[in-house]
């Protein structure tokens, strides 16, 4: 069954009112766009880099010396290694919170992209062990087993080589989205921060072996550099950049209110709060000291927009961790990390915004509606009444932002939520849905189905925007 959004009436103009009596301020204007080309200097800047790292190879290989099979195969793996040393630092990198990536790029693109070079960097580092191994093998005359027993004993730094490259293809494994689902996120991201390790355990192989590191040059002196300036970007990005932010702004918890029996909304105050670089749609990473949840840093979007007064968190309870959540004291100091992401109004290419949210998703959408322009449409889906949140609000803000709101509700296998969630019933809805941005944020089910939809109404891919919230 499908219920339009009904206007909030008899409110007084410029606030909201929630349970508890806090209101929020009259939406501010729309943020600027952010435009694409701090990504593609980035995109230029790390393929240049590559090149110059690569190129001592080049210029240190005589003509004429590749004359044999395992100078060839050796030739081959001490490349794989140049590129698997570079992907690494590019993983590191990737992984560094730095704020001018997170700005530039954006979570999303950043989590992609780490992906996708974590892929690339798996199939290099096998290749490079497979390539040196049966090149030396073949050099020595030596059976392929007994190489690698010669390389362990005999070679400098080489146990901590091949322990490096256990932990990427352990790291590999986990990287599969099978994989990943089945595991705890704390044990997930505990085992995907052995990164830092495998750079530690590979940085004495590279210069103790590496035929184009190991000597004093323009090449070691390159790839020194770059390890430095890695770790600098973790030193600020990890360290730094929180430690400030949570000097300034030292937030702590002011109250824990139940939106329903799963989920509750946590309001936050601190110091300085209308200088937080907040935009509506971003997730910071949230760390709460007090006993049991001190220990556990988890990314929560804000589901309301920056009003210089307080912060608020929604959350669903899912586990051990957010259900110790729902009785957070006030006072209750917080540690955060971030903000972060590029799912907001920023970050729009049209004028114009359908957003699609389904059950606690609804959280980063509706901090959202308050920075979009007037005239953005909204589709909720929920399985009953009681799973819609912050419905109040979403009247409201539907009137203060002329915001056309459709509530589905129903299960995934009901006719009508699956009619009205297909290409078709999603143009009749919005019949100008090709020249919207459009935003998703729920269930996995929710927005491959709502992608496949919108890609079939012809929305550009450019124009979809999903939400994610970790790296």
């Amino acid at each position: 069954m499908t219920y339009p959004g009904t206007h909030a009436a008899g409110r007084r103009p410029g606030t909201a009112t929630r349970a508890g009596g806090r209101s929020a301020p009259l939406p501010p204007p729309a943020p600027p766009r952010r435009g694409p080309g701090g990504r593609r200097l980035l995109v230029v800047a790390a393929t240049a880099g590559l090149v110059v790292s690569v190129s001592p190879w080049w210029r240190d290989t005589p003509a004429g010396s590749l004359d044999s099979t395992a100078a060839t195969l050796t030739a081959a793996g001490r490349i794989a290694g140049l590129v698997a040393g570079y992907l690494l630092l590019v993983q590191v990198l990737l992984m560094s919170r730095l704020g001018i990536l997170e700005r530039w790029v954006g979570t999303e693109r950043l989590v992609r992209w780490h992906r996708d070079v974590g892929a690339t960097l798996l199939v290099a580092v096998l290749a490079h062990l497979a390539l040196i191994v049966v090149g030396y093998a073949r050099s020595a005359g030596h059976p392929v087993l007994t190489q690698v027993g010669l390389l362990l004993r005999d070679y400098e730094d080489m146990v901590s080589a091949f322990t490096a490259a256990g932990i990427i293809v352990l790291l590999g494994l986990t990287g599969v989205r099978a994989v990943r689902r089945a595991l705890p996120y704390e044990l997930w991201h505990r085992l995907h921060l052995a990164s830092y390790l495998v750079l530690l355990l590979g940085f004495g192989h590279q210069f103790s072996n590496g035929a184009q590191l190991f000597p004093p040059g323009p090449a070691r002196t390159w790839w020194l550099g770059m390890y430095a300036a890695v770790l600098a970007a973790l030193l600020v990005g990890r360290v730094l950049g929180p430690l400030r932010f949570n000097l300034r702004h030292r937030l702590r918890v002011a109250d824990v209110v139940a939106e329903n029996p799963e989920t509750v909304s946590i309001y936050l105050t601190g110091e300085r709060l209308g200088q937080v670089d907040l935009l509506g749609g971003q997730f910071l990473r949230w760390r709460f000291l007090t006993r049991g949840c001190w220990g556990q840093s988890h990314p929560f979007s804000v589901s309301a927009a920056a009003n210089g007064r307080w912060l608020r968190i929604t959350v669903k309870v899912v586990g051990t961790h957010t259900r110790d959540l729902r009785n957070l004291d006030a006072g209750t100091r917080v540690w955060v990390s971030g903000p972060a992401g590029t799912f907001t109004a920023a970050h729009r290419r049209t004028d114009r915004a359908l957003l699609i949210a389904g059950g606690s998703g609804i959280t980063p959408i509706r901090a959202m509606l308050e920075e979009l322009p007037p005239g953005a449409a909204l589709i909720y889906r929920a399985r009953t009444p009681d799973d819609v949140l912050l419905h109040r609000e979403l009247d409201w803000l539907a009137q203060a932002r002329q915001t056309s709101i459709w509530y589905v509700i129903g299960s995934r296998d009901d006719p009508g939520p699956r009619q009205l969630m297909s290409a078709a019933g999603l143009r009749r809805l919005v019949p100008d849905l090709a020249e919207r941005d459009v935003y998703l944020c729920g269930p996995a089910g929710l927005v491959a189905h709502s992608v496949r939809a919108l890609r079939s109404a012809g929305v550009p891919r450019r124009q979809i925007h999903l939400a994610t919230f970790e790296l």
